[in-house]
């Protein structure tokens, strides 16, 4: 007769964060979002991007960067000249980012490193149609801290697919945004459940404070 096993018990989400098992990903922050011009109209959207999510971002790879955080990037990027290997959602919403095209392109503020790696998507979660989970458990990281675009799109399916897969989820509420601020205090309420919420500030000081000892 075997003994049952005795059940783990959580009394939070957070958790220590060890710096080689963390990834700070970058979602969809290229030029093709970021293009105004040729994009619909959303001006709360590009004022919070612009003013606030990128300059986080930024300061956010620093800190990963100086600790031994893995930065990730994810772009939407074709696979094919034609587009045809695009999801289904992909094409319904026209959504066509050719392959190798300056669209494609992580924009200049976030550039990537020399030996960090990003990953073309055409989901909305990268879990779904790119090789992003078996490269990071390859690398041994379980904590996933998402920033990008948008919060009610590619960020909140990403951090509800990584929670499923058993990954530790951690959302910056001020490093993402979305069509409007409406939008995005919905998205973090949303989603908040399947994640830690932490602001650049005090996720910076966490990583600071836990790679101390």
């Amino acid at each position: 007769m075997t003994t049952p096993r005795k059940q783990d018990i959580f009394a939070t989400r957070r958790h220590r964060l060890t710096p080689a098992r963390c990834a700070l990903l970058v979602i969809d922050t290229q030029n093709w979002v970021m293009d105004e011009a040729n994009r619909q109209p959303r001006p709360e959207f590009y004022e919070d991007a612009r003013g606030i999510v990128i300059p986080n971002i930024a300061r956010l790879i620093d800190a990963a960067r100086s600790i031994g955080v893995e930065v990730i990037y994810t772009v939407m990027e074709n696979a094919t000249a034609d587009g045809r290997d695009r999801s289904l959602d992909y094409k319904l919403s026209n959504f066509f980012i050719a392959k190798g095209s300056d669209d494609a392109k992580v924009i200049d503020e976030l550039k990537p490193g020399a030996d960090e790696m990003v990953i073309p998507k055409t989901s909305s979660s990268l879990f779904n149609s790119t090789n992003f989970e078996y490269l990071i458990r390859n690398i041994g990281l379980d904590t996933i801290i998402v920033t990008g675009f948008l919060t009610d799109q590619c960020c909140d399916h990403t951090i509800r697919d990584g929670a499923d897969r058993g990954f530790h989820m951690i959302c910056v509420s001020d490093g993402c945004a979305t069509d409007t601020r409406a939008r995005h205090k919905n998205a973090l309420r949303a989603f908040g459940g399947y994640c830690v919420t932490e602001t650049t500030d005090s996720l910076i000081a966490r990583l600071a404070q836990d790679a101390a000892g």
